[in-house]
């Protein structure tokens, strides 16, 4: 049997980039693992999230996957050096694709980034875009209620726009024309950030850019005729998972398993 493509997240909104994946890749096999029972990684500690990190990848490697896509900004924030060290396949965060497209597409060099703590306070994102074009400018917000909110499947309330207006006016008043969701749950709330934003704002996912890095990362599937198979593990609350995700993903969710992901999975690092 062909080796699958892993991925994790903290919880259902890394299937922003398992959907891309799925679409530019529908020959590749892909493993998901959404740690749901410990979401959100944004507002813990980076050691925390390190830990974690190395805990999701451990338990997708057992699959012996032939790419690691790290689908969660907090832990790409963090601990992508960490998991690059340590495991020998390649491994794919979501800041660097972001940081690129974000650069190639803003007119006024005057770039925003939206985030949980953890990865708003890793200046990742500032960092990566300065080394890509040193002239930009980059305003950063952390937007802690958003992952929360997705997870509880707010994201259509009147309140969750009320919140998301109050995050982001700091960043209209700097004149940006260009906006990373720096979190892949945040797409889901993109309907409503479009809408505050307006038109002269460009937004920024970085799934599809994920699935293009991946195509010059790894050998690919080709074979047209063949469909490729999904498999997903969560560590908590399968129903709520299935009902959120379905959503995203525009499909059913058929080939999902429970599990715990104990210290033992923990070594020294």
């Amino acid at each position: 049997m062909k080796r699958a493509i892993g991925i994790f997240d903290s919880g259902v909104g890394g299937l922003t980039v398992f959907k891309s994946i799925r679409e530019k890749l529908p020959a590749e096999h892909i493993i998901y693992f959404g740690d749901t029972a410990r979401v959100p990684y944004g507002p813990k500690s980076k050691d925390t999230v390190i830990k974690y990190s190395i805990q999701n990848a451990l338990f997708l490697m057992q699959y012996n996957i032939k790419c690691l896509v790290v689908a969660c900004n907090t832990s790409s924030s963090v601990a992508l050096p960490v998991l690059a060290n340590r495991f020998d396949v390649p491994i794919i965060g979501v800041i660097r694709p972001g940081a690129e497209k974000a650069v190639s597409i803003t007119k006024n060099k005057k770039i925003g980034i939206i985030g949980t703590e953890r990865t708003i306070r890793s200046r990742a994102y500032a960092h990566e875009i300065k080394e890509i074009d040193a002239n930009c400018q980059v305003f950063s917000k952390a937007c802690p209620l958003f992952v929360p909110l997705v997870e509880e499947s707010w994201a259509n309330r009147p309140e969750t726009k009320s919140i998301a207006k109050d995050y982001l006016q700091v960043l209209l008043k700097k004149d940006i024309d260009t906006l990373i969701l720096g979190c892949t749950h945040y797409p889901i709330l993109k309907p409503i950030i479009e809408d505050i934003v307006g038109k002269k704002v460009k937004i920024i996912d970085s799934a599809q850019a994920v699935a293009d890095m991946i195509t010059q990362e790894i050998a690919i599937s080709k074979n047209g005729k063949l469909k490729g198979k999904n498999k997903f593990f969560v560590s908590d609350n399968i129903k709520k998972f299935v009902t959120i995700g379905r959503n995203i993903i525009n499909c059913e969710i058929e080939d999902i398993s429970l599990v715990s992901l104990v210290e033992t999975w923990y070594p020294n690092r």
